[in-house]
């Protein structure tokens, strides 16, 4: 068998915690996974794994191993990027996971740009508000809006700011006023935005010493999707705080007024995320520069 093979089968049952899930992975039987992990361990003369009915974990020696071997995968995979860089030319299939909405409405369009410049580039995204793990999830860059956990070995580079605005549809404000300042929100309906599983998130302002003020407010609606957001304020149902770009169309129409127009406008950081690499892949390299040079444009 080959070595490097079984390593990378190895470090992905490690990573999914069992054969089946590291064969589903990599389209293998689980009989074949542990087939290449016996093989390292025939080879090497010592256990990587103890294994029962129920679960797998690894041995001490097995540990060490584990952290040598996706060191040498990814000196591996740094050596075929550079054959493809000298190519000038990004190939293979570049996984990208993303927010849904934000996804759909402003990274995929991009990345499509990229793929259409470049034939041999295959895309595989996934567009969902579930945050997927880079290792686990097998992605080679993550799209993420608002603020980033500190992880080693991950690299975020910010690629877009997103600027926020409070608005509301003509028919609220003559029913119900019209917001002057940000102690006024408090006493208006508001339409939230949700996640499943997730607090609230508070609406952010800016001050001028540099400070950012929290406003949770009130509101018996509460969405997951930005759009039905924006349709709900159209529909006079409350205030809305939603990046400027998404109801461009609709202030411009005057289906939706912007509201506070002094209060400066919270700039919500959107990254991109990869994994620390000797040699970033040049279809990871070109597609982060493609969205660095193409998102602020569909934000003013």
């Amino acid at each position: 068998m080959d070595r490097l093979e079984s390593m990378e089968v190895f470090v992905k049952a490690v990573d999914l915690g069992s054969f089946a899930a590291a064969g589903a992975a990599l389209d293998l039987s689980g009989p074949m996974v542990g087939k290449h992990v016996r093989f390292l361990e025939e080879r090497l003369g010592v256990r990587l794994l103890n294994r029962t009915t129920r679960r797998q974990s690894l041995t001490d020696f097995g540990r060490a191993y584990y952290e040598r071997c996706r060191i040498v995968l990814a000196e591996a995979e740094a050596a075929d990027a550079l054959a493809a860089d000298q190519l000038s030319e990004p190939r293979g299939k570049l996984r990208v996971t993303m927010p849904a909405h934000f996804g759909r409405h402003c990274v995929t369009p991009v990345l499509l740009d990229l793929a259409r410049r470049h034939p041999t580039l295959e895309l595989d995204l996934s567009l969902s508000d579930r945050f997927a793990d880079l290792v686990e999830d097998d992605f080679d860059l993550a799209i993420r809006t608002g603020a980033l956990d500190d992880r080693a070995g991950v690299i975020a580079r910010r690629i877009v700011r997103q600027r926020m605005i409070v608005c509301a549809s003509p028919a609220y404000i003559e029913r119900f006023g019209r917001p002057l300042w940000l102690e006024d929100i408090a006493s208006h309906q508001a339409i939230i935005y949700r996640r499943l599983g997730l607090a609230l998130q508070p609406w952010l302002f800016p001050r001028d010493d540099g400070s950012i003020t929290e406003i949770a407010p009130a509101g018996r609606l509460r969405l997951d999707d930005l759009d039905a957001i924006a349709g709900a304020a159209t529909e006079g149902m409350g205030l809305a705080w939603l990046p400027y770009w998404l109801v461009r169309r609709r202030v411009e129409e005057g289906a939706l007024v912007r509201l506070l127009p002094d209060q400066p406008d919270y700039l919500y950081d959107c990254h991109a995320l990869w994994l620390q690499t000797p040699h970033l892949p040049l279809k990871v390299r070109l597609a982060v520069d493609a969205l660095a040079a193409g998102l602020p444009k569909m934000m003013s």
